[in-house]
């Protein structure tokens, strides 16, 4: 399996309760991010660890990022955030379009997958 590979890292301050592989978006400054929960949002990384709101989290944002998935998702698929930051597959409808990156892995609910993160977002009509 394709090992995680550090990238860009930046610190910032949680927003809220994060989990280790979550997918996290901007929170209400520049300096807080919160956990993505839908491909509208405005993804920027991945938590490399758990942190609570007020405490300070490192956000992967290129590399190869170890993500928890909500659903099945293909090995070369487009990966964006579901519910609680969860990787849930792009799906090819959505018109607004936000992805964390691609998928290196396949795989089911509950794994965690290897991602090439290279944020994404696009407006479709």
């Amino acid at each position: 399996m394709v090992q995680r590979t550090t990238g860009i890292v930046k610190n910032f301050v949680a927003g809220g309760t994060i989990t280790a592989g979550a997918i996290v978006m901007f929170g209400a400054d520049d300096d807080t991010v919160v956990v993505g929960t839908a491909a509208t949002d405005l993804l920027i990384g991945v938590a490399l660890h758990a942190a609570a709101s007020g405490e300070r989290v490192d956000v992967q944002m290129s590399g190869i990022g170890e993500v928890k998935t909500g659903g099945v998702i293909a090995r070369g698929g487009a990966v964006t955030s579901g519910a609680a930051g969860v990787g849930v597959a792009l799906s090819a409808a959505a018109t607004i379009k936000s992805s964390i990156g691609t998928a290196l892995a396949t795989s089911a609910s509950g794994d965690v997958i290897p991602v090439l993160i290279g944020p994404t977002w696009a407006v479709t009509a």
